[in-house]
């Protein structure tokens, strides 16, 4: 991948899409095409696919999605089955018509089955039955992997699809009803600090283990493939390690500084009870996570605090 390529970010405001912009540009990376939904909207296939043969980049990666936590997978599973398929379908079928050689496709650990050996290793995929409150979100991704997987054997592009496990960091979603468990732990948190509560209450029984990557070593991860033209196949992104729920919260409340209790709310879903991926396919090309997640709590605190609280926001 030279400095001169042209590269189209879609989902470039989104967590994993700010984060690929910083990571290219800190390469060096010049030409780096984004759209707003107001300038291009990707559910529109004659919009997409005008857009790519008119720009042509050289590469394009596909961060744009409809994203949530349990509860948004759950209760919009319509939206998330359709929009997820329209928009990758789009962007995948416009740039093998724009003739674009390079694509890497985001999407999630969510499309392995629930109850997959640990570490899940990528030939696991369609190996089991799916988590039922996601399931929507894992078919579309699914799909994606699938399509270009196909358009490399049919046409001879060179599609890569990335699953990175549970992301965090800048420019997350921190609204409670929607958000990831991460960002909800933090913001929970930290309004409880605030108005000086003795407790906050965390879904689920605190027992299901999670893998957590900070987003900035995801963008790092994503590049290093594409600059060594990794064309084909399925690539897991973490760290290798998990952490129970319930030692997340603790690790939350040691960075927001709260030091009341973790009350768990039993009846909300607990999901998958562990997802831990292994990275040993990605570590054979030489690559691994740097930031650990205490310190990667940290910054996304930080983050949250600048970004998040009212009367930050525009500063």
């Amino acid at each position: 991948m030279s400095g001169n390529a042209k590269i189209f970010v879609a989902g470039h405001r989104g967590m994993v899409g700010s984060a690929l912009v910083r990571r290219l540009q800190a390469g060096g990376y010049g030409r780096i095409l984004t759209r707003s939904r107001q300038d291009l909207n990707l559910l529109d296939q004659n919009a997409v696919f005008d857009y790519l043969g008119r720009e042509k980049p050289d590469y394009v990666f596909v961060a744009a999605a409809k994203v949530g936590g349990i509860h948004a997978n759950n209760h919009y599973r319509a939206e998330f089955l359709y929009q997820n398929l329209a928009i990758e379908a789009n962007l995948i079928h416009g740039a093998y018509l724009a003739d674009v050689k390079q694509l890497m496709f985001l999407g999630s650990s969510c499309i392995y089955p629930r109850d997959c050996p640990q570490p899940i290793r990528e030939e696991y995929l369609l190996t089991g039955p799916l988590e039922q409150t996601n399931e929507p979100y894992a078919i579309a991704k699914i799909a994606g992997i699938k399509l270009c997987e196909s358009y490399n054997r049919q046409y001879g592009t060179h599609y890569v699809s990335v699953m990175p496990t549970n992301l965090y960091g800048p420019n997350d979603n921190y609204d409670l009803a929607n958000s990831h468990v991460l960002p909800a732990l933090i913001r929970k948190a930290h309004e409880a600090k605030e108005r000086g509560g003795a407790q906050y209450v965390v879904w689920g029984s605190g027992k299901p283990m999670r893998e957590f990557l900070h987003v900035d070593d995801l963008a790092d991860a994503c590049v290093c493939l594409m600059e060594r033209e990794v064309g084909d196949g399925l690539y897991n992104v973490g760290t290798g390690t998990d952490v129970t729920i319930r030692e997340l919260a603790e690790t939350v409340m040691d960075v927001v500084g709260f030091k009341g209790e973790i009350v768990f709310d039993a009846s909300k879903p607990d999901g998958a009870p562990r997802k831990l991926l292994d990275v040993s396919r990605l570590r054979q090309i030489g690559w691994q996570a740097r930031i650990g997640l205490h310190e990667g709590l940290a910054l996304t605190y930080q983050d949250f605090l600048t970004h998040s609280i009212p009367g930050n926001r525009d500063k």
